[in-house]
């Protein structure tokens, strides 16, 4: 049966998109590079963290919850988002725009919460660490990023029970919560006054307020070390890990800040046209960027995750590596002094046993070389001299061992030395 009735066609319409066909193929093309980029940064973030998962300490798990907030966010549901641009329609009507939205809001309370719980731990251990030391520790900040999950899935369900609505946004190609519900009733204005106040209001403040005094208080540490002629390590490792969860906050704060002015003031406007349907697309697409940064700002100031990703590469990609020139001295029928020079990989793999029994043998042979006759001494160095040509000892990155000959370990004999590689 044909839909007649007002209520349909503004259903319809509602799900219908307000820009251009070319328009619709831009905004798609722009939330899959996000969704690439955040699945790559924050999917690599998850493997190098389960690597090292028995090094990790419990502020670092408030970093792992975030990872999980933006790579889940970008699989679960940004999909749909696409799909729905290059269809020029939010695909699903009402079904899909309730699971987007709610979805969204979710994961959107959680890394605003995860974020403002790091700048808490962070503002906790900076200036008043031996206070909250103890309780700073592994299960209570499980707690808390359970904790964050129930909040925010709670609060998040309310539309669920007649508190507030999710519907499409003015463009028509992404769902949120009805803003504009302030006007409807009691009850949804009270939904979205709280959303403001109470969980994007305050969060923000807290992650302000709780950096900006990280930052005095490592800047004044740092300067009164300095004053007092003093060098310390750990003093730039802490400015290196303040200047980090820093800038992550403030990434956060930048992305989100157009979208909520945007928002809240579409909160009080009552009439039937607020602004041209692009003027939403910009805000939420930039909203968007906020899953992509964290990953690289991770690698670019904590060396651990450089080390960590190197060798996850290595691992995969033995060449990136590079070869390692090695020299051997040992002595043979042919020469009295031949040396053996050997291409030895480097990758992220401690040396086998094999190796350090070899250079054990080594030594070993060099001591009784001396007190038994030349002919013994000079057959098991041959035997010694042929195992260390048919053998590939590998190094870990940047590793070298105490018993490795090098190029500074030979010294110049008399007689021309012949060269076998």
């Amino acid at each position: 049966m044909p839909l007649n009735s007002s209520d349909d066609n503004r259903t319809i319409s509602a799900f219908t998109s307000k820009l251009t066909p070319a328009a619709d193929i831009c905004v798609g093309l722009t939330i899959l590079s996000v969704v690439l980029l955040s699945v790559l940064g924050n999917g690599l973030v998850l493997v190098i963290c389960y690597r090292r998962r028995k090094k990790m300490v419990g502020s670092e798990l408030l970093c792992v919850n975030l990872a999980v907030v933006d790579f889940l966010c970008c699989i679960c549901f940004y999909p749909l988002s696409i799909l729905s641009s290059f269809h020029h329609t939010w695909l699903g009507e009402n079904v899909t725009c309730v699971y987007y939205g709610l979805g969204c809001y979710i994961f959107g309370l959680c890394g605003m919460f995860t974020i403002a719980a790091i700048s808490i731990v962070r503002y906790l251990k900076t200036c008043y660490s031996l206070v909250y030391a103890v309780w700073l520790e592994g299960a209570n900040i499980r707690i808390a990023c359970c904790t964050i999950w129930l909040v925010s899935a709670v609060w998040s369900s309310f539309p669920l029970f007649g508190w507030g609505e999710y519907v499409p946004e003015p463009y028509g190609l992404s769902c949120t919560i009805a803003w504009r519900g302030y006007h409807t009733s009691a009850k949804d204005a009270f939904y979205v006054i709280c959303s403001f106040a109470c969980f994007t209001l305050v969060p923000v403040l807290l992650i302000v307020v709780s950096q900006c005094r990280i930052l005095y208080r490592v800047s004044r540490f740092s300067y009164s070390l300095s004053a007092r002629g003093i060098r310390n390590n750990l003093r730039y490792a802490e400015k290196r890990l303040s200047m980090m969860f820093f800038c992550i906050s403030l990434g956060f704060v930048i992305a989100w800040a157009p979208y909520a002015v945007v928002s809240f003031l579409f909160i009080f406007h009552k009439g039937n046209w607020y602004m041209a349907p692009e003027g939403f697309v910009f805000p939420a697409l930039f909203a968007k960027s906020s899953h992509i940064y964290n990953p690289f700002i991770y690698f670019y100031f904590n060396k651990t995750f450089q080390k960590e990703l190197r060798c996850l590469l290595l691992s995969f990609w033995p060449k990136l590596g590079g070869n390692k020139v090695g020299v051997h001295i040992a002595t043979g029928h042919q020469a009295q002094y031949p040396i053996h020079i050997q291409l030895q990989e480097r990758g992220c793999v401690q040396q086998t046993n094999f190796g350090l029994s070899q250079e054990r043998t080594l030594s070993k042979s060099k001591s009784k070389s001396k007190s038994k006759s030349k002919s013994k001494s000079k057959s098991k160095a041959t035997h010694i001299s042929s195992n260390h040509v048919h053998s590939r000892p590998v190094y870990c990155w940047g590793s070298t061992s105490k018993n490795a000959p090098t190029l500074m370990d030979i010294k110049p004999a008399k007689d021309p030395l012949p060269v076998s590689i």
